[in-house]
């Protein structure tokens, strides 16, 4: 499971001391263990689909904090931002490009706008960015 991998590369972070790289791992295996313990409560499992959701929230988050760091000035917090934004990216799965995103919505019978999310989350959870789909599908 991918949060092998993640737990694996955090150990590695701490014997490189590598902070930035720990903190960013420590968040996402927090994450985890806290949606784990929710999907346990409802009888369900956590699966390597929920664990991209989770990364991709906190890029969303860590892309926040840097553009909050630029405004006032702290250049080398930010850049720390960075470094944790390029260790979480290598576990995203290749996500679908605008042309990948068309070409699907051109193969659907059902062309509107709930049933072109409803296609999408329910086959390319994880491997596609849901806001993209979106803007695409308006202006078609």
């Amino acid at each position: 499971m991918l949060i092998d991998e993640i737990k694996k590369a955090k150990m590695i972070a701490m014997r490189e001391k590598d902070a930035d790289a720990r903190a960013v791992y420590d968040i996402v295996v927090n994450k985890y263990l806290l949606q784990s313990i929710a999907l346990r409560e409802s009888g369900k499992e956590i699966s390597d689909v929920d664990m991209i959701q989770i990364i991709m929230k906190t890029l969303k988050e860590l892309a926040d904090e840097k553009e909050n760091f630029l405004k006032v000035g702290r250049l080398e917090t930010a850049k720390g931002i960075e470094h944790q934004e390029e260790v979480l990216k290598k576990y995203l799965p290749q996500m679908m490009n605008e042309e990948e995103i068309r070409i699907e919505i051109s193969k659907l019978e059902d062309k509107s706008m709930p049933s072109i999310m409803k296609h999408f989350k329910t086959n390319f959870q994880g491997k596609v960015e849901m806001s993209l789909v979106s803007k695409i599908a308006k202006s078609l």
